[in-house]
Order: structure tokens, then sequence, then C-alpha cells
């Protein structure tokens, strides 16, 4: 009996520290409430959700981030250069470019020039057809692709030259990026300015909030994150990670906690310490989720009602899924106010016309550019390069 009951007193002393010791590795976190809203401390170490073991923020799991060649350039590091943990300055590779990502897209293309060149029998009916499947490919869709062919007939006439097609081919396409700024905006005269990141499960919110995190804070603004995906396993570690890469804060709730609530919260924390920028994360959502949808209303009326003024809604695509994004900015505007687009996974089998379709159908301006998994491969879209790479460089046309 005395030996079962000294094991019970081991057991609990056990137990007690083992707690205590998680309590320690997590003293840079401030509880507030069940509902409310926990700021992390993103110089704590991470905490490896299979072993345990600590993990520095330049070091973290290829599971949750990238690699720490990944870490961002900071303000006194030289070009192309980043500071390690020791600080001394790393190499990082250059972001990816928009002509390297859009390779798929430009192959049906050439092919088509490159055929052009070749045929005795100039543009006819045939070609015209080959341009428009061609144009259908590209994901701009059928809507889309038949209404610039219509336009390059009026205004060229039946056979026009393969230079000049190819010519007022682009001029075309430029056009129809009808937005006149793509800049992110931000309030000049509210503190914090709230930018919401909205989509669907997939498309790469969170791993954009660090790359949005990275270009602000490499400009000179303070950024905090707001987790409000409290749903996803492991979103707030994931979120954690892609902070302690940039330098900014983290500010979380309890699993399950009300996402409304926890950006609420986050954005009155920033006010209080007079953060610039709170990127506020939202829980993938299908938008065929009538019920997940109307959450999401209710997550853009919270953050309206703030200290802080909501300046842009980010509604992030995948490029690789094609006509559906369409679908998913029609909704995803009407339930959110979408003000802008991200377009991601360019770098992929993305073919990339779906960014002119969404602008030409909707008017939301494409604002930035998902190029690669680095957090330097985010980029401001610009509407005249992302062109010349769709139908690439050909000296001989």
């Amino acid at each position: 009996m005395e030996s079962l009951l000294i094991l019970v007193v081991l057991f609990v002393i056990l137990a007690f520290g083992l707690a205590l010791v998680r309590t320690r590795s997590h003293s840079g976190r401030r509880q507030v409430d069940g509902s409310a809203a926990t700021a992390v401390a993103t110089k704590t170490p991470e905490i490896d959700s299979q072993t345990g073991d600590d993990q520095d923020p330049t070091r973290v799991s290829s599971r949750d981030a990238p690699p720490e060649s990944l870490v961002p350039d900071r303000k006194d590091a030289a070009p192309g250069e980043a500071e390690t943990g020791d600080g001394s300055p790393s190499t990082i590779p250059p972001p990816a470019s928009i002509s390297a990502s859009l390779t798929r897209s430009r192959g049906p293309f050439a092919s088509l020039f490159s055929r052009l060149r070749s045929s005795d029998a100039g543009i006819d009916a045939a070609e015209w057809t080959r341009l428009e499947e061609t144009l259908i490919l590209s994901d701009m869709g059928p809507s889309l692709a038949a209404e610039i062919v219509a336009e390059l007939r009026s205004q060229l006439g039946k056979s026009p030259s393969p230079s000049a097609l190819r010519q007022a081919l682009t001029e075309l396409l430029e056009s129809k990026f009808l937005a006149t700024t793509r800049e992110l905006e931000f309030s000049k005269e509210t503190k914090p300015s709230v930018i919401l990141v909205v989509g669907v499960n997939g498309t790469g919110k969170t791993t954009t909030i660090g790359k949005i995190a990275s270009l602000l804070t490499v400009a000179g603004r303070s950024v905090m994150i707001a987790a409000g995906d409290t749903f996803r396993a492991a979103a707030t570690e994931q979120v954690g990670v892609w902070a302690a890469l940039t330098g900014v804060e983290v500010v979380s709730g309890q699993p399950g906690a009300d996402p409304a609530s926890v950006i609420f919260d986050a954005i009155e924390h920033a006010r209080a310490v007079g953060s610039d920028v709170v990127l506020c994360d939202t829980a993938g959502r299908l938008q065929t989720k009538t019920n997940l949808m109307e959450e999401l209303k209710k997550i853009r009326r919270v953050a309206a009602k703030s200290s802080g003024e909501v300046t842009e809604v980010l509604l992030v695509i995948d490029a690789t899924t094609g006509q559906n994004g369409l679908r998913q900015a029609e909704v995803f505007h009407g339930a959110a106010e979408v003000t802008g687009i991200v377009l991601t996974k360019l770098d992929g089998s993305a073919k990339g016309g779906v960014a002119l379709a969404i602008e030409s159908q909707f008017g939301l301006p494409i604002k930035l550019a998902g190029l690669g998994e680095g957090l330097a491969d985010l980029a401001p879209f610009d509407p005249k390069a992302f062109v010349a790479a769709l139908l690439g460089e050909d000296s001989d046309v």
C-alpha cells in the first residue's frame, strides 16, 4: 500500500514538472480569455508538433514553412543578403520572374505564331479558330476568348500579317486590364490599417500573409498578424512560423474560438501598441457553403466596427483552378466586398489567363502575384509584364 502511495506521489510530481516546463516554453504568450486573443511573441522558439523539440525560427520544420534560406532581406542587409541567426549575412535566392512562371501558357502561343510565320496561306478562318482555342486553353474562358478574336478581326481585317496580329493582340490584352491602381491601400489617418485575407481551402492564404508581412516590414511598416483561422489544425502554429521568419507579432485565440472575436481583439491590440497594419488570416471556406460565407460576412462587419480601418479585402485565388476562380471571385466579392486579388501558384501548372478573365469580368484588380515558395516570391502584378510573359518573346514576329 505504501509503495502504491509513493508511486502516485511520484507521478503527480512528474506531471507537475512537465506542466511547469511547458508553461515556461510558452512564456511569450499572453492569455486573455476563452474567446479573446492571445498575443504571441514570435521570438519564442516554436515547438515541433511531432517531436516536442524547441525549434529556432530560422530552422523551422519543412512541414510548416520554407527553409532558412528564404528568410527575407533586412533593411540593413546588402541586396540579395539577409541576416542569419548569428548576425552574419547569407545569400537569398532572387525572386522568381513572371516570365519563368508562365511557360505552360506561353507554349501554345509560341506554336501558333511559329505556324503562322511558316504558313503560305496566311491567317485564314482556321487560324482565327486556333487563336480562339489557344486563348481558351490559357484559361481566359470561352466568352472572353471569343470577344478578343472578334475585336481583332474587326480591327485587322481578313488576313493581317503575323506581326500585326501579335502587336494588336498584345495591346488588346493589356487594355483588358482595367484597374488604374494596384498598390495596396493604407489608411492615412487611422491606425492600424486592416487587411483581411480570404479564399477557399488550399489557395495559399497563410503563405501569402507571410509574404505580405515580409514586403511590408522591408518597406518599414510595423505589422501584426491576426490568426483568425481557429478551426484548421495547426493553423495558428503555421502562421506563427511565418511570423517568426518576418519578425512580426501574432495574435491568436483558443482553438474553436469565434474568428471575428479573435480578429477584433487583434486589431484593438495593434491599436494599443501602435502597429501600422494588421494582416488577418481567415479560415479557408468553400464558396458553396452558405453558413461559412455568412461567417465571413460577420468577420467583415466586426472588423469594420473596430478601432482600425479595413483598407483591403484580398481574395487569394489559386491560378491552377482555372475558370473556377471566376465563381470564387463572384461569391467572395458579394460576401466580403473584395478589393483586390492575389493570384498564387503561377509557378506551377497554372496557365495564367484566369487573371485577365477575373479582372475583365468583375473589375477587381490583380494586386499581387505569387511566383514561388520563398518569402521574396510575391510581386506586385504588372499587366504589361504579364502579357509579355504570356505571349513570350519572339523577335521574328
